[in-house]
């Protein structure tokens, strides 16, 4: 199970009105997994609202009841039997900020892994290359629905998340998520990391990063010791990437500890990190920024940021330094 943040990512939930949707085969199977997520939710004075359409016969009275009982905080609506559960849901009048809706699987793309958070203009774009949505082909149908109730503002943000133990807090509630976000108001910020929880967040980043072989450890006592030279981008007041200033010398400064949350891959956060980092850069009165990595993706966006391959002599000992990696250089 991923690390939850319940302190920072409570503080932005409190007051939500948030949906969970679950079809009935779904909701049966894991019932009490649901039950436990949506009472956790209410722990932080989150608003939930639980749509569902169970039958309504008496085989079912022991999860009706059960539902009023442990949900006291929760509108629950039951959707007829002959309506589209789907269109139900989102043609709800009153106002969501997200909703839920609890899968059989995430959306996964044409190379079969998850797809993790989308804006509507790359939903649309993507939707014929997605494959088994779902393991639902009624829900291909409605994804132009959701597009349009987000783009309109009557919906904030959708999640397509598996149903299971604990999906709805490690979606809500952590870094990576379980499934797939589906929004537009992706509002990123730049900013001097301030706080220990900061360097929490950005060494949990770091270790996913370490892990794959794409950077070098940072402890929490070198984040510690050199704080005041990492900058983080936050979204929605919680942080998802980070970067590091090191100084080479007066006019060079090299961009490392570059990482974004894989939840946000795909999103144009790092381009808004690279860019900010190279404003703030230039703000300071450096002239020249270099990277060294040996991550393809990496490598990719700095040659679309106008980056250039090659080390400079004057920069020879620090290449040195990381045999194997391309050195990239963007003057400013």
């Amino acid at each position: 199970m991923p690390k939850l943040y319940i302190k920072e990512y409570g503080q932005t939930l409190k007051g939500r009105i948030i949906v969970i949707a679950a079809r009935e085969g779904i909701f049966r199977d894991n019932f009490t997994d649901i039950i436990n997520d949506i009472k956790f939710l209410n722990r932080f004075q989150v608003r939930t609202v639980l749509f569902h359409n169970i039958s309504n016969r008496f085989a079912n009275r022991k999860h009706f009841a059960e539902m009023e009982t442990r949900l006291p905080q929760t509108r629950i609506i039951r959707v007829p039997a002959d309506r589209d559960f789907y269109r139900y849901v989102l043609n709800f009048q009153e106002r969501m900020d997200k909703i839920i809706f609890l899968e059989r699987k995430f959306l996964i793309d044409h190379r079969n892994e998850r797809i993790n958070a989308l804006n509507t203009q790359k939903t649309r774009e993507c939707i014929q290359t997605y494959r088994d949505l779902i393991a639902n082909t009624n829900f291909k149908g409605i994804i132009e629905q959701i597009c349009r109730k987000i783009d309109t503002g009557d919906i904030e943000r959708v999640h397509i998340l598996p149903a299971g133990k604990k999906t709805i807090r490690c979606e809500l509630f952590s870094i990576e998520g379980s499934g797939t976000l589906i929004a537009n108001n992706f509002a990123e910020t730049f900013e001097p990391v301030r706080t220990h929880e900061d360097l929490r967040m950005i060494s949990d980043i770091l270790k996913i990063y370490r892990r794959l072989g794409l950077i070098k450890p940072r402890s929490m006592g070198y984040l510690e010791e050199h704080q005041n030279n990492f900058y983080m981008v936050k979204i929605d007041g919680i942080l998802v990437g980070c970067a590091e200033k090191i100084q080479i010398d007066n006019r060079t400064v090299e961009l490392g500890a570059l990482a974004i949350s894989t939840k946000f891959r795909n999103q144009r956060v790092g381009i808004f990190l690279i860019n900010t980092f190279m404003t703030e850069m230039k703000q300071q009165g450096y002239k020249k920024i270099i990277s060294l990595t040996a991550n393809p993706r990496l490598e990719s966006l700095y040659g679309f940021l106008g980056f250039e391959t090659g080390c400079p002599p004057e920069l020879e000992p620090r290449q040195a330094l990381s045999p194997g990696k391309k050195m990239f250089v963007k003057r400013l």
